[in-house]
């Protein structure tokens, strides 16, 4: 019975009944938000609180925008990669 228990305890907390249940399971792995402004950082969870305020590290940040030709006045899709420690 104990064992029993044990497995249902276990299974408990790996349950994601709640949408932070899912970010609880997602501390000290790599994460990816999608911010405003086409905005992506891929980091590693560090710590959240119920407000979804994130503490990453190892952060890359991927800004993503258009610039447009001087000469032919066409769109152009830029991808920018910055690395933050």
């Amino acid at each position: 019975q104990e064992a029993a228990a044990a497995a249902g305890q276990e299974e408990q907390d790996v349950a994601v009944k709640e949408p932070l249940d899912l970010i609880r399971l997602s501390l000290d792995e790599t994460v990816y938000v999608k911010l405003k402004g086409d905005r992506e950082i891929k980091g590693r969870l560090h710590a959240y609180d119920q407000h979804l305020n994130m503490v990453l590290g190892e952060v890359e940040e991927t800004v993503t925008y258009y610039v447009i030709d001087d000469e032919t006045y066409e769109e152009i899709l830029k991808t920018e990669k910055r690395e933050k420690p």
